[in-house]
């Protein structure tokens, strides 16, 4: 069966309508969506205090290698929010220096794997059954096959314990997740009509894939994205408790938690700031991300 370029023309303004009323209709729940918005505030409030940590902190000299005996294991009062560590920091300032780590730690992990993972993922899908698919599905398989924070503990204990080695660990243990998603989708519409139209015509494949395949399935990715960034966290704050991400002074939350853990429970207050400032930022980012999910789950 042949196909004119008018016919091509008609599929793919056919396709756009339909692309352009679901994102109306996503924007729309997505306004509606209590969980969506409450995760959006909570992630903006954290946010704002992490760009302007040194403005918002009341003491941002605490932030590094800062010692003052006189003022160490303060309890909690108006003075120090969250109480004073064995070095006598201002661990609100310390949490607040944590989570711009934090958020650093999620965009620069976040902007490899999703970009990579997604690359490779439609390749695999719309080349199914020929050798691109094989090589990158059984690649994604190989590092799949390890647990992730296994895999991640094995890559920071080989490498020197620090925070860049710690976002390359879970860099190379994240990507085949994306991978696998995106193979999954791409292959289920890899025949649909305007992609045979596409096809007829001559288009090539890097258009196929990236203007055609990509936009139809951008929301689950990047609601994957928002979700993964609460696991980036958990996983990055375990490696830096366990002595192989964040070096002390940095103020990562997971080596303040490994760090004030010593003190615990003689000075049960230490701990409550950065386990607390964990919990939030996991929490904003599920609440949010579960809200994407209902957003595009309605299509």
């Amino acid at each position: 069966m042949s196909i004119t370029e008018l016919d091509y023309n008609l599929i793919i303004q056919k396709e756009k309508e339909v692309r352009k009323e679901r994102f109306k209709r996503a924007w729309f729940r997505f306004k509606k969506s209590k969980l969506a918005i409450t995760g959006l505030v909570i992630l903006s409030t954290l946010l704002i205090m992490a760009i302007f940590a040194e403005y918002l902190a009341p003491y941002p000299e605490h932030a590094g290698m800062y010692v003052n005996f006189k003022e160490r294991f303060q309890y909690i009062s108006t003075k120090y929010l969250l109480g004073t560590d064995h070095l006598g920091r201002d661990i609100f300032t310390r949490v607040i220096f944590g989570f711009r780590l934090a958020f650093m730690m999620i965009g620069i992990v976040i902007s490899i794997v999703m970009p990579v993972g997604t690359v490779l993922g439609l390749i695999a899908g719309y080349y199914k059954g020929k050798w691109p698919e094989h090589i990158v599905l059984r690649l994604a398989d190989m590092f799949v096959s390890i647990p992730p924070l296994i895999l991640a503990l094995s890559i920071c204990a080989i490498l020197e314990p620090n925070i860049v080695n710690a976002m390359i660990a879970i860099t190379l243990m994240w990507w085949p997740w994306y991978t696998r998603m995106v193979y999954s989708m791409t292959s289920s519409i890899r025949d649909e009509p305007y992609v045979w139209a596409a096809r007829a015509l001559g288009v090539k494949d890097r258009d196929i894939m990236f203007k055609e395949i990509l936009p139809n399935i951008l929301g689950p990715i990047l609601t994957k994205a928002t979700l993964d960034a609460a696991w980036v966290i958990l996983i990055g704050s375990a490696i830096s408790f366990l002595g192989l991400g964040a070096q002390p002074p940095t103020p990562d939350l997971g080596t303040m938690v490994s760090e004030y853990m010593a003190y615990f429970p003689t000075y049960w207050w230490m701990i409550i700031g950065p386990a607390l400032g964990i919990a939030i930022l996991v929490m904003a980012f599920n609440l949010f991300g579960d809200g994407l999910r209902e957003v595009f789950a309605g299509d």
